[in-house]
């Protein structure tokens, strides 16, 4: 159980969206802003997971709402977006939460694998924040993107996946600079391993979901420590979080030291079960 004790009162009344929010890091977000008071609308293509964490963190009296879509499809975006205003009448934080992963040589990927990839982690976070923005400017609230450790190297296997985060924390260094002087906050959340659905669920070269994660999920930061760290990084408006002492030392390596860095970072990968390098 994580003890939540940090200034909850900063967050009352907020209107917060996230998108992929029915599991993982999105659902323990949700917790931890609907904990601080404030107004949750989560986001997911699939009704029956939203309807299950709607009314398990409506049983905790969290004021949460659910709106099935699909990140990467514009218009969902949009009416996304709408709905939010229309229930809660603003927008203050949206987190870009939603994301997939693959797991694949890019010698044997089906480039439709990288594209999806794309289309959810890259083009979602575009779309929902080009139709979230107006009113988070007016509110001088918070743009969140949740990234990744493979924003700042690549990660073998994971071509899709590193490109998207590279896209994204580019994304994100742009809005954070267009924004300067308007007040509006924009965070780069990169959690490092924490665990997730993400793995069990990531695509393979011909786009079938592995089914099961390769890695010792249990000895992984949880969702909710993770949860934790980002609720505190957004009220204090930081623009950039890196986590665990593995993700830290990976960025300061690829900066300081980038060959060795990618040695590392390769043996690290290959060590994988059912790893994709020989």
């Amino acid at each position: 159980m994580i003890t939540f004790t940090f200034d909850i009162q900063r967050m009352k009344d907020k209107v917060v969206v996230i998108t992929g929010g029915s599991s993982g890091i999105g659902k323990a977000l949700a917790e931890r802003f609907g904990e601080a008071g404030s107004k949750i609308l989560i986001t997911g293509r699939n009704k029956q997971g939203l309807d299950v964490t709607v009314d398990e963190l409506r049983k905790r009296n969290i004021v949460i709402h659910g709106f099935q879509g699909d990140v990467s499809i514009e218009q969902d975006n949009k009416s996304m977006a709408e709905e939010a205003v229309r229930l809660f009448g603003t927008i203050d934080i949206l987190i870009n939460n939603a994301g997939i992963s693959m797991r694949a040589l890019f010698s044997e990927v089906d480039i439709e694998v990288v594209k999806k990839v794309m289309d959810i982690n890259f083009y979602g976070a575009l779309y929902a924040t080009k139709y979230c923005l107006p009113e988070i400017a007016k509110n001088q609230g918070s743009i969140v993107g949740i990234s990744s450790i493979a924003g700042f190297l690549g990660l073998p296997g994971r071509t899709g996946y590193s490109s998207s985060k590279f896209a994204l924390n580019g994304f994100l260094a742009v809005m954070r600079t267009e924004l300067l002087n308007t007040g509006v906050h924009v965070l780069t959340a990169c959690p490092g391993f924490t665990a997730s659905n993400i793995r069990k669920h990531a695509l393979t070269k011909d786009g079938h979901e592995q089914g099961e994660s390769p890695r010792a999920e249990e000895k992984m930061m949880s969702a909710e420590e993770c949860a934790c760290h980002i609720y505190k990084a957004v009220v204090k408006r930081k623009r950039t979080l890196v986590l665990t002492d593995q993700g830290k030392l990976a960025v300061w390596l690829n900066k300081w030291w980038p060959s060795m860095a990618e040695r590392l970072v390769y043996y690290l990968m290959a060590k994988e079960k059912n790893a994709p390098m020989k």
